[in-house]
C-alpha cells in the first residue's frame, strides 16, 4: 500500500510539472499577447484617416479604378498654399500633392506592362499549394503526428497574391493600390505555418569559409516564415537596440543588419515615390510557437536553447557563428523583427542581379577605381547598358536613397528581366542602413557627384520634402507610427534625414552651376541607341 501511494504521488507531481511547463511556454505567451495594447489603425494622435477593412476585396489592377491612395490618405483638399483648408497631417498633405497625383508615363496599356500573367501565376501557385499539402501529409505520417488542420486552400484574393499581380513597369505597387495596407496587416497578424532558413543560409550550412573577411551569413541571421494564407516573408530579428550606433571602427561589411532599418527603408522609399522596396512591417514574433514549433528543419530546431535568464534563443548554424553569444533571444519568447514580403518566384518572374558600378572594396585596405578617379563616370557612360538607357539614372536614384539611410553595402542591384534595360532597380536588403546618425558618408553620393545628372521627377520630390510643410523627418515620423514596433527610428536618425537631404540638393546645385541645368536635370527617357559590339557588358 505505501508503494502504491508513492506511485500516485509521483504521477501527480509529474502531471503538475507537465501542466506548469505548458502554462509557462504556451498559454502565458498567448495571454501576454492578448493583454498587450495594440495601436488602433486610426490612431487620433497620428492624424491618419481610418484604414479600409482588412477583409475588403482586393482592388482592381487598373490604377485608375483603385479605391484610395496607398498612404490611406485621400486627397481631399488642394495644396495648402492656395489658401484652402489642407489635410490634417503632413503625410496626408504630401500624398495629396500634385506630384503624387500626376499620371505616370508611359501609361500601362497591355500585358507587357504587368510583371505576371494572372492565370499563369494562379496555376503556378495552386501547384505549389498542392505540393505543400502532400509534403505536409507525408511529414505527419512519418512522425505519427495527429492534426485536425484542414489542407491549405489557395485564395486568389489573398493580399500577397494581389501584391504579386499588381507589380508593373512603374513600380512594385501602384500609388493608389490598397493592397499594400492589407498585406502589411496580414504579415503583422497572420499565424505562421512554417519557418526555415533562407536559400543563401542553407547554401552556407557547414561550408563557411572562415578565411573570408566578408561573412555572408551568421551575423545577419534571417529566416523565411510562411503564413496561414501561404504568403511568405523574410524575417530579420532584432540584433541591436535603436539608440545604439554602429561603432566608428566597424567596417561596413561586418556591421549588424538592423530590423528597424528594413522597416524604415520601406517607408522612406514610399515617401520618395520610388516604390522599389518590397512592403515591410515590424512584428513581435513568439520564437517558440511561431518558429520552433512550426519548423520542419532539424538543423534550425537544433540551434534553439534556453539562456541563463530563461529566454528562448537561437543562432545561425555556421562554423564561425556557432556561439551562444551571437544568438538572438526572446523575452522570454517574444522577439522583435522585420517581415519583408517576398517577390514572385524566379520561375515566374526572372530577375537579373548586376554588380553595382560603384561597388566598394570588400577588403581592409583596397580601393575601387571610382574612389580614385573623379572622372570614373565618363568610363561608365561608355559601357552598355549605361550608355543607352535610363539605367544610370536608376543607379543615381539608388545612391540618393542609400545616402539618406546611410547604407554603404550596395554591392549588387536586381531588376526584372521582363521590363528590359529601362526597368527600375529593386532596392533589396536595406538592413545595414540607419547605423550612424552622427556621420554622413558623402562617398555614397559618388554616382550623383561624378555624373552630375538626376531625374527631374526625383529632384522635384526632394525639393518638396525640403519644404517646411512637407519636411522629410516629419512625414517619416508620422508614417512610421503606423508600425507595431513604433518608434522605429530614434529622433537623431529622423533629423539626419533632413540634413542629408540638404546635402543632396546642394550637390545638385553645384552640378548645375558647373554644367548648366539642361545637362544636369534629365527630363524624360534617355536616348536609345544600340550598344557597340566592342564595348564591355557590365551585366555579364
Amino acid at each position: 500500500m505505501p508503494g502504491l501511494r508513492r506511485d500516485r504521488l509521483l504521477a501527480l507531481l509529474l502531471l503538475g510539472a507537465l501542466f506548469s511547463a505548458d502554462l509557462y511556454f504556451h498559454l502565458w505567451p498567448q495571454v501576454q499577447r492578448q493583454l498587450r495594447p495594440e495601436r488602433p489603425e486610426s490612431c487620433p494622435c497620428s492624424g491618419r484617416a481610418p484604414s479600409a477593412s482588412p477583409h475588403s476585396a482586393a482592388a482592381s489592377r487598373d490604377p485608375g479604378t483603385a479605391a484610395h491612395n496607398f498612404s490611406r490618405a485621400r486627397p481631399r483638399a488642394e495644396h495648402p498654399s492656395r489658401g484652402h483648408p489642407g489635410p490634417r497631417s503632413k503625410l496626408q498633405a504630401l500624398f495629396a500633392h500634385s506630384l503624387y497625383q500626376v499620371p505616370e508615363e508611359p501609361p500601362l496599356l497591355g500585358p507587357e506592362d504587368w510583371l505576371l500573367a494572372s492565370q499563369e501565376a494562379l496555376r503556378y501557385y495552386r501547384r505549389k499549394v498542392a505540393r505543400w499539402n502532400r509534403r505536409h501529409k507525408i511529414y505527419k505520417e512519418q512522425f505519427n503526428l495527429t492534426s485536425w488542420d484542414p489542407p491549405l486552400q489557395l485564395r486568389p484574393e489573398a493580399s500577397w497574391i494581389q501584391f504579386h499581380l499588381g507589380i508593373n513597369s512603374h513600380g512594385l505597387y501602384s500609388r493608389s493600390s490598397p493592397v499594400v495596407s492589407k498585406l502589411l496587416h496580414d504579415m503583422r497578424h497572420f499565424p505562421t505555418i512554417s519557418a526555415d532558413y533562407s536559400q543563401d543560409e542553407k547554401a552556407l550550412l557547414g561550408a563557411c569559409d572562415c578565411s573570408q573577411i566578408v561573412k555572408p551569413s551568421g551575423v545577419h541571421l534571417k529566416l523565411v516564415l510562411r503564413f496561414s494564407d501561404f504568403g511568405k516573408a523574410m524575417f530579420k530579428p532584432m540584433r541591436q537596440q535603436r539608440e545604439e550606433e554602429t561603432p566608428e571602427n566597424f567596417f561596413y561589411f561586418i556591421d549588424f543588419q538592423r530590423h528597424n532599418a528594413e522597416i524604415a527603408a520601406f517607408h522612406l522609399d514610399r515617401i520618395l515615390d520610388f516604390r522599389r522596396v518590397p512592403p515591410t512591417v515590424g512584428r513581435l514574433v513568439n520564437v517558440t510557437k511561431e518558429i520552433l514549433e512550426v519548423t520542419k528543419n532539424e538543423i534550425l530546431q537544433s540551434v534553439f536553447f534556453v539562456s541563463p535568464a530563461n529566454n528562448v534563443c537561437f543562432f545561425a548554424k555556421c562554423p564561425y557563428m556557432c556561439k551562444t553569444e551571437y544568438a538572438v533571444c526572446g523575452n522570454p519568447h517574444l522577439l522583435e523583427g522585420s517581415l519583408s514580403a517576398f517577390l514572385p518566384s524566379l520561375n515566374l518572374a526572372p530577375r537579373l542581379s548586376v554588380p553595382n558600378p560603384w561597388i566598394r572594396s570588400y577588403t581592409l585596405s583596397g580601393k575601387e577605381e571610382w574612389e580614385l578617379n573623379p572622372l570614373y563616370c565618363d568610363t561608365v557612360k561608355q559601357i552598355y547598358p549605361y550608355n543607352s538607357s535610363n539605367r544610370l539614372l536608376g543607379i543615381i536614384d539608388m545612391a540618393i536613397f542609400d545616402f539618406l539611410i546611410g547604407n554603404m553595402d550596395r554591392h549588387h542591384y536586381e531588376m526584372f528581366t521582363k521590363f528590359g534595360d529601362d526597368g527600375y532597380l529593386i532596392h533589396l536588403d536595406n538592413a545595414r542602413g540607419f547605423g550612424r546618425h552622427s556621420q554622413d558618408e558623402i562617398s555614397i553620393l559618388a554616382p550623383l557627384s561624378q555624373c552630375c545628372t538626376i531625374k527631374k521627377k526625383t529632384l522635384l520630390h526632394l525639393q518638396l520634402l525640403a519644404q517646411a510643410d512637407y519636411r522629410l523627418s516629419d512625414v517619416m515620423r508620422e508614417s512610421l507610427l503606423e508600425d507595431q514596433l513604433a518608434p522605429v527610428l530614434t529622433e537623431p536618425h529622423l533629423l539626419a534625414l533632413d540634413r542629408r537631404l540638404h546635402i543632396i540638393l546642394k550637390t545638385v546645385e553645384d552640378c548645375i552651376e558647373a554644367r548648366g541645368e539642361r545637362r544636369v536635370i534629365a527630363d524624360g527617357p534617355a536616348q536609345q541607341s544600340a550598344p557597340d559590339s566592342g564595348q564591355a557588358n557590365l551585366t555579364s
